[in-house]
């Protein structure tokens, strides 16, 4: 079992990491004193890790409630979190209930949202079952809800008591999923470890065979990168712009495309090879690390690349409301070399064309 720790004075908290976790969840949960439990998760993810948490809560003597959303990106809007705050206060749930979210970045996100708002905000703790979860989205206390205008539209900072990570979920994972946790773990390295995405790029087929070994070197190492940079900017007002590697284009990507053709991981691995043609074309990266990423993406059966006939102008549309951009000044995170990126501004529309064609 590993321990990260994510420091933020009075709101620090634990990252838990290993194979088995789910099992302690209630004797983990006891020293919050909780008053009651909801289990918000989808119907895939609680027909396989339900009972085991509830069991495990009512161990600890908590009672649960569930409350289940239909599975996908789709879903992720204000209805259904509206949906689960009406189940709540069915329930009489009272501020010192907590959440639990059992499942993926969308209910991680959701769930985080809803703690915020319920009562003025209760307790919500992650239970991340996929990679791109555990390495990524339920580490940093972003939540919310997509809105036709653009992705994560909606939402606050709000973080969590507590993240246990269950390595052994990422068993019965669907292989697409695992994949779109490597984008998340490629993405740290191309920021900020060289190290890490040598690794990567060394074991690709260890970690695409979920070798053991390899897969927590890379979920602990990307929650220590990932923990550095919220301790040290939590509210995205500086440092913890450069997690936003790929998701420029990525969002802009899922928002075009309704979230039904692409998964966020998938979206943003197009964005990280459209963000370092962007950096080749601007003078700051080199042309072989930009093809060594695009090389290292497609290793992981990842697209690399912004698929023919899509409306390009849109996208840019798209980019122009991201909430990182300011008055239409589309912000971009570019690589200047594997291990570092920049914030880069003002960069014209014809050299964003160019590089989103490829």
């Amino acid at each position: 079992m590993e321990s990260v720790r994510v420091e933020l004075g009075e709101r620090s908290y634990d990252i838990i990491i290993g194979e088995g976790n789910l099992d302690s969840l209630g004797e983990r949960s006891r020293p919050f004193g909780f008053s009651r439990a909801a289990i918000i998760s989808n119907p895939t993810v609680f027909d396989i890790y339900g009972e085991r948490a509830l069991f495990s809560l009512g161990k600890s003597g908590l009672s649960c409630d569930t409350v289940l959303i239909p599975d996908g990106e789709s879903y992720k809007d204000f209805s259904w979190c509206y949906h689960i705050l009406s189940e709540l206060l069915k329930n009489r749930h009272d501020r010192k209930s907590c959440l639990f979210a059992l499942g993926g970045g969308v209910i991680g996100d959701i769930t985080g949202f809803a703690a915020s708002l319920y009562m003025r905000g209760i307790s919500f703790v992650q239970i991340p079952t996929t990679l791109l979860a555990q390495v990524d989205s339920s580490v940093g206390g972003k939540t919310g809800v997509n809105h036709p205008a653009g992705k994560n539209m909606i939402g606050s900072f709000y973080q969590p008591k507590l993240v246990l990570i269950d390595t052994s979920t990422l068993k019965t994972l669907p292989q697409r999923e695992v994949l779109c946790g490597m984008a998340e773990v490629l993405k740290y390295g191309v920021i900020k470890d060289a190290e890490l995405f040598d690794f990567m790029e060394r074991r690709c087929a260890d970690l695409l065979s979920l070798k053991e070994d390899a897969v927590a070197y890379i979920v602990k190492r990307s929650c220590e990168i990932k923990a550095d940079v919220v301790s040290e900017d939590e509210k995205e007002s500086g440092l913890r712009e450069i997690l936003n590697y790929g998701h420029t284009v990525g969002h802009a990507i899922e928002t075009e495309t309704s979230y039904s053709k692409y998964l966020h991981g998938e979206a943003v691995a197009i964005g990280m090879c459209s963000a370092a043609r962007l950096a080749v074309e601007l003078g700051l990266m080199k042309h072989e690390d930009a093809e060594r990423i695009k090389s290292v993406v497609e290793a992981y059966g990842l697209p690399s690349s912004v698929p023919s006939g899509t409306d390009i102008n849109a996208l840019i549309g798209h980019m122009k409301l991201d909430k990182k951009a300011v008055s239409g000044n589309i912000k971009f995170v570019l690589p200047e070399k594997i291990g570092r990126v920049k914030i880069v501004k003002g960069v014209s529309e014809s050299t964003i064309k160019k590089a989103l064609q490829g």
